[in-house]
């Protein structure tokens, strides 16, 4: 079983600036308590292609994750793919931009959550808890962008 969860937030910031906050994923432990570390493993600025490496904790367990630049269209999307090979993984995910009139910024974050092996079977635990933490996690991003 795969299942996506989203949410929306509004963030006061340009939406330039939302981008760029977002488009560096070495930022993602502001926001993610459950990211360790994180680091860009490929050269360059972000663009499609580019690879993160990071060191997540979930449900107490401690894994090691690779993410890859899918799409990559400045200052509206980002989209990433996991390529690392975990029980549960995001085989899809990422940011839609909508610049709101007022200058602020309508972020859209969602996640495709996909099980593996035994993963099948614990997929939709993981979904759940994701649905249940979206809008706090949405909320989570904005505080941390408005903070920057």
């Amino acid at each position: 079983m795969a299942g996506q969860f989203e949410a929306t937030v509004e963030i006061n910031r340009p939406v330039a600036e939302v981008f760029a906050f977002l488009a560096d994923g070495q930022h993602d432990p502001t926001f993610s308590p459950r990211v360790q570390q994180i680091a860009k493993t490929t050269d360059g600025p972000t663009a499609v292609g580019t690879v993160y490496a990071s060191t997540v904790k979930d449900a107490g367990m401690t894994t090691k994750r690779q993410f890859r630049i899918t799409e990559f269209e400045p200052p509206v999307k980002i989209r990433w793919a996991e390529i690392s090979k975990n029980l549960v993984t995001a085989g899809d995910g990422g940011y839609d931009f909508t610049a709101v009139s007022d200058g602020s910024t309508r972020l859209r974050v969602f996640n495709v959550l996909e099980g593996h092996g035994l993963g099948k079977l614990i997929v939709g635990l993981a979904l759940s808890a994701a649905r249940k933490d979206a809008d706090a996690f949405a909320q989570r991003i904005k505080t941390a962008v408005e903070a920057s």
